[in-house]
């Protein structure tokens, strides 16, 4: 047997491997959320922010084990298109965007230069999104796209848990604290991303994406999905299990049921 020190390491998955392996995994997912509630001839659309329409029309967004969710990626160009970014903090997401130079080649060779002309565009983003209204309409856009999408459907321990989306972006709205990154070493920076808090525990932050020449100049927006599971169970206490492998929470209960009795009758 050869010299297991001797036997060729396997090839690290590239970056664009990697890609296709968690949107695989994302539609995997949700084609089997979308069994689960009788469609079988689910499609997903790249382009939006619902996953899974069930018979009766209404609509989820899917989401699945992974650490972090990403709840966008955008580039300048969506904050410029978009009608609902254009009226709501698109202008400042294009500020922070313009902080830095046109190539990843120019912003290498004085990173420090940008990253300070950044932090007065974070900080004027945090000042906005401490507002609750606007930061539930922000909510209301990044995660449900203004309304698009109805239900949140999360996997976590081996269930599916439903939860109304306007529930979770009036819980969050309400007890979200915002603020700015501060640095925690003299090499590094305050002031780069907007952290969103519970409880003194990060649950999401926007930060850009300057991390290489493919991925430079973008707005992303995550959320650590086990904290923020903890913080919707810990804030809705009604819910009701479907079966063993699906679960409704707080105000989705009625409508769900509701929806299912008259869509799926027994």
């Amino acid at each position: 047997m050869p010299d297991s020190k001797q036997m060729p390491k396997k090839p690290r998955a590239s970056t664009s491997e990697q890609a296709r392996e968690y949107r695989q995994r994302g539609h995997d997912l949700a084609l089997d959320f979308a069994k689960l509630l009788g469609v079988d001839d689910y499609k997903n659309d790249l382009q939006a922010k619902k996953d899974v329409v069930d018979l009766a029309g209404e609509s989820y967004s899917v989401k699945g084990g992974m650490k972090k969710w990403q709840i966008f990626l955008y580039s300048e160009n969506r904050f410029k298109t978009d009608p609902i970014f254009q009226i709501m903090l698109g202008q400042i997401f294009i500020d922070c965007i313009n902080s830095f130079p046109a190539t990843y080649a120019e912003y290498e060779i004085n990173k420090e230069k940008y990253k300070k002309q950044l932090e007065p565009n974070m900080i004027k983003l945090a000042n906005e999104l401490k507002n609750r209204s606007m930061l539930k309409a922000f909510i209301n856009k990044s995660m449900f796209n203004s309304g698009e999408v109805k239900y949140l459907s999360v996997y976590h321990r081996s269930e599916f848990h439903i939860f109304l989306g306007a529930e979770v972006e009036r819980i969050m709205s309400k007890i979200f604290e915002v603020s700015n990154s501060r640095s925690r070493t003299p090499v590094q920076f305050s002031n780069q991303k907007v952290i969103f808090k519970y409880n003194g525990v990060t649950l999401g932050e926007i930060e850009m994406r300057n991390d290489s020449s493919i991925h430079y100049r973008e707005i992303r927006f995550n959320m650590l999905k086990s904290k923020v599971m903890a913080m919707l169970f810990g804030n809705i206490a009604n819910k009701q299990e479907f079966h063993d492998k699906l679960i409704v929470y707080g105000d989705a209960i009625k409508l769900f049921m509701k929806s299912y009795k008259r869509t799926y009758p027994s």
